[in-house]
């Protein structure tokens, strides 16, 4: 691990000099991209420098100890010493943690798919319940949310809904809610009473960057259609909708939330170009499958990593066999307890590949 390490102290020391260079200067893009990397190793030189004199210090009050012949001066270095063998193991557990291999899309801005699967009308009904519960939860965590395409039903659910989530940690937070999400609860218009199972289906995406991907023009059919909703003054009646075709893949996205056809298509081409970079990041088409099957799977009320028990007022993780007692909090968009124990267990997980 210390070899690892001085590698890294290494590493960021020549990243500050690259910093003063003025060739690197006069390059912004080159600087902005050197400036990243040394922020990014920051935090672990630090904690490496602290605990380098922590150790430093220990050995100065265990010479004390042993050397010193004033009794109350070697009590005062005992107790020195226990106080600081304290925060040594503290900062190798930070540094264990540090070293955990960083997901490259942590910083990365997410769109959110949320679809009704297995259920009928009680599945669109809690479509719209969790688009609910994750807008709440990025109020709390003061991102900007912005719709990009929604498909309502005339009973007040969502067949889909896909948003765009902009904040520091939207990724690193939100990629442990991709799976089926499990209701069970009497449906309002169940005049018997009896608890039915449905499930919506949920996948997150980090937002593509220029950088990430390139969508040439040729490859792009672009449909544009007059929009869909409710009636009454808000119907829109000139073609705005904006439906894109990647010849290649096959990909399709729709977008009608503007009345501008404009700003409709250039949502859909950054849906687009999100959808495209998780394939490009899947080595094969095979693989590509798989990876989104992981995600969404069939939506079969089988499948699920999360179930929400409304007659017992429960929400049970299955991936971390968490059950939390107090589900009208979740669903007001209460979820760090959930998110956070989902992020401990990924943190065990790659620490014990990473020392395996």
């Amino acid at each position: 691990m210390f070899d690892k390490l001085r590698q890294i102290e290494d590493r960021w020391g020549e990243l500050n000099r690259q910093l003063s260079d003025p060739a690197i200067i006069g390059q912004p893009t080159v600087y902005a991209r050197t400036a990243k990397m040394a922020s990014e190793l920051a935090e672990t030189v630090q904690k490496f420098g602290d605990y380098k004199s922590v150790l430093t210090r220990i050995s100065e009050a265990r010479h004390i100890l042993t050397e010193d012949p004033d009794r109350e001066m070697r009590e005062m270095a005992q107790a020195e010493i226990d106080d600081l063998e304290a925060q040594q193991v503290r900062l190798e557990e930070d540094l264990r943690g540090l070293l955990i291999p960083r997901d490259p899309n942590d910083d990365k801005n997410v769109f959110l798919e949320i679809r009704a699967g297995a259920g009928g009308d009680e599945a669109a009904l809690f479509a719209a319940d969790l688009s609910r519960m994750y807008t709440k939860y990025a109020e709390r965590q003061r991102w900007k949310v912005e719709v990009m395409d929604v498909h309502p039903t005339g009973i007040g659910g969502l067949k889909e809904a896909v948003f765009l989530l902009q904040g520091r940690g939207a990724w690193s937070r939100l990629k442990f809610e991709r799976g089926v999400h499990r209701v069970q609860r009497v449906p309002a218009t169940e005049s018997s009473g009896r608890i039915h199972t449905s499930t919506v289906t949920v996948a997150v995406l980090p937002e593509a960057e220029d950088v990430d991907i390139k969508v040439d023009d040729r490859d792009v059919q672009v449909d544009v259609y007059r929009s869909s909703g409710p009636g009454g003054q808000g119907v829109n009646t000139t073609d705005s909708a904006v439906r894109l075709t990647h010849l290649p893949t096959g990909l399709v996205v729709t977008c009608q939330d503007e009345r501008s056809q404009i700003k409709n298509r250039a949502k859909a081409m950054r849906v687009l170009k999100a959808r495209l970079l998780e394939r490009a990041q899947s080595e094969q088409a095979a693989a590509i499958a798989a990876d989104r099957r992981s995600q969404v799977g069939t939506g079969e009320r089988s499948e699920r990593i999360r179930t929400y028990n409304f007659p017992q007022g429960r929400v049970s993780d299955h991936r971390i066999n968490l059950t939390l007692h107090r589900l009208p909090d979740v669903l007001e968009g209460d979820l760090d307890e959930l998110i956070d124990g989902l992020r401990d267990w990924e943190q065990s997980q790659k620490l014990a590949e990473s020392v395996s």
